[in-house]
């Protein structure tokens, strides 16, 4: 990085991002700044830092939510500047705000801009005026509009919050009688995600496709565009699987909105890296929305690039240009893994980590901040990790996906991974006969192995350790929701889960 002026940067998130941001500071030289709630005291992104401070209990609105607190934090530490990751402040004007005028670099787009694209209201309107197509819609959640707005469009409709995102505050309304019901559970969820209750209707697409175009902005007026990527596969409105480049996608409407998220990011004054996010038919495509910071799923440009995301953010936060990239090469795709039992519903899971297996090999990655004896809890998002895998094409990159999910083990929280699995080896995954409605016209009521059968299997793993009473003590019911219970602790002396294979 030329004319390093950022010594000492703060990351203002934890867990997986945070580590990742770390990795590129440390390759730059850079001294790192973890904040941490209580409960995350023994994280590994608080051990990876060069220094790490704690900001509150487990309640993310007094910890990593706490404005006042992480600043406080970056000004006692001698951090010259503050990373938000994604989730939590990393969209908040207010924040990006409060940071610059602590006279501490923010790394993202100034406040005025975060404030402008984030409320989805605003960007819209910005996007119309920038000539870009938008899905018909209206700005008032006021049940006579919305009513009017229904007898020339018709259903189903789509309420969406204004602020935030991440499917909080999104419901889709089929038909007159849930209407008010909608509208109400909309703004509730997202007052209590977001703190601001507005919500807006759209118009709900029939089959659409989800492709995003990353962009990267600096303050001289340099803008460029890293291709795009389909996160089509999604539940509850959000993404599980993305990929790079969007498969069969036309040259000319690949061109058109590369062409139209540049107009936009122009239109605002964009700067730092974003996504500009279309819903796609056919050949048309509407603006969805621009998401104002580093995006869960940057990893497969950067494969298909050769570039650092992040490394690019802190050369733009330090005032240096954007460059233009070599042309992109092969095809990339990444799984995210939850804590979710997908056979019930994806209801969230939780529990302590007794045995993970990475995979690896030629083009495989895996971001994570898991290591045994990590305690997977309630109190924040369930992703567990990102699996990537790059290959030549699309489908060396998803049969090393395939053979990678086959290698990943993870003991002692219920994921989603063999659900993941199950997708990319399925024909229609194969066939790319992508949309939002995948998994529930390909894998509504997915069921994986016979719970008995597991339960079985994991008694026969401890009782080979000499778990005392381990195998009389776990009957198929207790696996029913894949939790691992706080006393089951004995559970961390299992030492590898080769045992457990070895009994299949």
């Amino acid at each position: 990085m030329k004319n390093q002026t950022i010594r000492k940067l703060l990351v203002a998130n934890r867990g997986e991002i945070a580590l990742r941001i770390f990795r590129t500071a440390k390759t730059l030289g850079v001294k790192t700044v973890a904040i941490y709630s209580e409960p995350d005291a023994a994280s590994l992104h608080v051990a990876a830092a060069d220094e790490a401070r704690l900001v509150g209990p487990a309640e993310a609105a007094k910890s990593y939510l706490n404005i006042a607190a992480i600043v406080a934090a970056a000004r006692e530490t001698g951090a010259d500047a503050i990373h938000p990751g994604y989730g939590f402040l990393s969209e908040r004007p207010e924040f990006a705000r409060a940071v610059a005028e602590a006279g501490i670099v923010f790394v993202g787009p100034r406040a005025d801009v975060m404030a402008a694209l984030g409320d989805k209201v605003s960007a819209r309107k910005i996007a119309v005026a920038a000539g870009l197509p938008v899905v018909p819609g209206i700005e008032s959640a006021e049940i006579k509009a919305v009513r009017s707005f229904t007898e020339e469009h018709g259903y189903p409709l789509l309420v969406k919050a204004a602020a935030g995102g991440g499917g909080r505050g999104m419901r889709v309304v089929a038909d007159d009688k849930s209407l008010e019901a909608a509208l109400e559970g909309a703004s509730r969820e997202a007052r209590a995600a977001f703190g601001d209750g507005r919500v807006f209707i759209e118009k709900y697409l029939a089959r659409p496709r989800h492709v995003e175009i990353q962009i990267l902005g600096d303050e001289h007026g340099g803008l460029i565009a890293l291709g795009e990527r389909d996160c089509s596969i999604q539940r509850r409105h959000q993404k599980i699987i993305e990929e790079s480049p969007a498969p069969g996608l036309a040259e000319a409407t690949r061109a058109r909105m590369i062409g139209a998220a540049l107009s936009l990011a122009r239109a605002a004054g964009y700067t730092n890296a974003g996504t500009a996010e279309f819903m796609v038919e056919g050949d048309k495509f509407y603006f969805l929305e621009i998401n104002a910071r580093l995006q869960v799923e940057h990893p497969v440009t950067e494969l298909r690039y050769g570039v650092d995301l992040v490394a690019a953010q802190l050369t733009v936060a330090n005032g240096g240009h954007v460059s233009e990239l070599p042309a992109p090469r092969g095809a990339a795709i990444e799984c995210r893994i939850y804590a979710e039992d997908a056979e019930h519903d994806f209801r969230p899971a939780i529990g302590t980590l007794l045995h993970l297996n990475v995979p690896s090999g030629p083009g495989v990655r895996f971001d994570s901040h898991l290591a045994p004896g990590v305690v997977v809890g309630a109190w924040y998002d369930g992703m567990l990790g990102k699996l990537i895998c790059y290959g030549e094409d699309r489908e060396q990159a998803r049969s090393r996906m395939v053979a990678a999910l086959d290698e990943f083990t993870l003991l002692g929280v219920t994921n989603n991974a063999a659900f993941l699995r199950a997708i990319v080896a399925s024909d229609a995954y194969c066939k790319a006969d992508l949309s939002t409605h995948f998994i529930e016209e390909h894998f509504k009521g997915w069921r994986g192995g016979s719970e008995s059968d597991d339960a079985a299997l994991v008694a026969a793993a401890m009782a080979a350790v000499g778990t005392p009473g381990a195998a009389a003590s776990l009957a198929p019911a207790s696996m029913s929701d894949g939790r691992v219970t706080p006393d089951r602790s004995p559970w961390s002396e299992l030492a590898s889960f080769e045992l457990w294979k070895s009994s299949r």
